[in-house]
């Protein structure tokens, strides 16, 4: 399974409770594509306070300790690819960020867990987590 950017943010802010949600999930192994290691850096480096950049450094660190972040390949590319002409012959657009995350997800055969429902029910062929209560 794949962990999308929003659930994650959504986690940093406390929203949700990722330690326990992880742990539900027993063996299922779970990634989170490279791009959304770049956002999740990207918002540490954009945060101008610094006790608010430290603790988003701490938390990205730890995430990216935790959780492996799969890369984006030749394979990855091909279905990014094929996924990009398909959505726009239908007339979607999603964006090229959660794009690439999607492509990842396809390319591995994993689901994805997200907040971002909205934006990623419209890539065809892409498993979306239930994700059930997470509020914390």
């Amino acid at each position: 399974m794949i962990i999308d950017t929003s659930l994650l943010i959504a986690a940093e802010r406390g929203a949700v409770r990722l330690p326990q949600w992880l742990r539900s999930l027993g063996e299922e192994p779970v990634a989170i594509a490279s791009i959304t290691a770049s956002e999740l850096l990207h918002g540490c480096h954009r945060a101008t306070n610094v006790g608010v950049r430290a603790r988003r450094f701490a938390f990205v660190e730890a995430l990216l300790d935790a959780i492996p972040v799969a890369p984006f390949r030749l394979q990855e590319a091909r279905r990014h690819a094929e996924l990009w002409a398909e959505l726009i012959r239908r007339g979607r657009r999603i964006g090229p960020h959660d794009l690439l995350i999607a492509a990842t997800a396809l390319a591995r055969g994993d689901a994805l867990a997200t907040l971002n429902q909205q934006e990623f029910r419209h890539v065809p062929g892409l498993r979306l987590m239930k994700l059930g209560d997470l509020a914390s």
